[in-house]
């Protein structure tokens, strides 16, 4: 099976945020629409399995639960990762923490930010 990480799947500058106008119901724009059947196209193409351990879904929820979580921290802080604002202040980033959360994907391990 191939990890979709080592395979960029689109440009993030020319997607936008939001729906955009003529979304679908589930409030999808037609470029989400034509990444999501790229991606399911690539996995099926690679061999990776919908679910389970490693599977499309797993990764796709790793992924987003990452990143939901350096958005809360950064919010959180008041500064971006790297940036100079964090030195020398009250409180910092501390690196990450691994976390096996069970998900109706399956079980996904989580690196989860720090702060101190």
């Amino acid at each position: 099976m191939t990890d979709l990480a080592d395979e960029p799947v689109v440009d993030l500058d020319a997607v936008t945020d939001g729906p955009a106008e003529g979304a679908g119901p589930a409030g999808l724009d037609p470029v989400d629409e034509q990444l999501i059947a790229q991606l399911a196209g690539r996995a099926r193409a690679n061999g990776l399995e919908l679910t389970g351990e490693n599977g499309l879904l797993a990764q796709l929820t790793k992924r987003v639960l990452e990143s939901a979580l350096e958005g809360e921290i950064t919010d959180h802080l008041g500064y971006e990762s790297h940036d100079p604002a964090g030195r020398d202040g009250g409180n910092s980033r501390n690196g990450h923490r691994s976390k096996t959360v069970l998900t109706e994907a399956g079980p996904v391990e989580l690196d989860v930010p720090r702060d101190r």
